[in-house]
């Protein structure tokens, strides 16, 4: 079923070209400084190939729950996702999602000097100058209310979310956001899994935070739960109105 993602516009900005590209399952809303949907649907098929090539040798890098081992020459794509579930605590598939908009990000940078990349609420982000994201926790009262601030000079970076209330990703845990910022989208979207896979209800933030503290690369978290937010690290948020 088609869920509508009202999140994709909570990313401020009016100077960028907005265009998708859906292969599959990924489905990334990009912005550029100039339309760069050719180029960035060759990068989704090579990535998405690659990924897709490695589960039909192993797959249990599909289905693993778990970090597991990989080949030493396996793909970049592979490897860095199976590093980011080895930091976090989860299965490879877990960083899947950052990992798509990291690498085609990256290489989209030889195009435009800034590029903003969501997948499923994640997000690689390069940017010049500062920007606004709204946060958007489902049926949380603080969705819409609060913003968080990027300044250019952090980026690149990701900024990746796990929620048990909304989508349909994997989760075992209850909240209605859980946050990552990292340099690299790939580890954000890991650890957002893992913490987001512990919070059940709004007692459980602290855990949450504490698990954040722990992975090595992991600069921020923002973890909503109903009513309550916790913040720890590198993070500025805003109310909007």
């Amino acid at each position: 079923m088609y869920e509508p993602r009202v999140y994709r516009h909570w990313v401020k900005d009016k100077d960028l070209v907005s265009f998708n590209v859906v292969v599959k399952e990924t489905d990334l809303y990009i912005r550029a400084s100039s339309n760069l949907e050719r180029k960035a649907l060759k990068l989704v098929m090579k990535y998405r190939g690659m990924l897709e090539r490695y589960i039909e040798r192993h797959s249990s890098f599909l289905t693993s729950l778990e970090p597991i081992a990989i080949e030493a020459d396996a793909p970049a794509i592979i490897t860095h996702m199976a590093g980011a579930a080895r930091k976090a605590g989860v299965g490879p598939m877990a960083a899947v999602a950052g990992a798509i908009a990291e690498f085609v990000g990256n290489e989209l940078l030889a195009f435009s000097p800034e590029i903003i990349i969501e997948n499923g609420g994640d997000i690689y982000l390069k940017s010049l100058r500062k920007r606004l994201i709204g946060i958007y926790a489902g049926q949380s009262p603080l969705t819409g209310k609060i913003a968080l601030e990027i300044k250019g000079e952090e980026t690149p970076m990701g900024i990746c979310t796990s929620s048990g209330t909304v989508g349909h990703s994997l989760s075992f845990g209850k909240a209605d956001a859980a946050i990552v910022l990292s340099k690299s989208a790939t580890l954000a979207d890991a650890a957002a899994t893992a913490i987001g896979n512990i919070i059940v209800q709004p007692s459980d933030i602290p855990l949450g935070i504490e698990l954040a503290q722990r992975i090595d690369g992991v600069t921020g978290v923002i973890i909503i739960k109903n009513d309550k937010m916790g913040l720890w690290g590198e993070v500025k948020v805003y109310p909007t109105s």
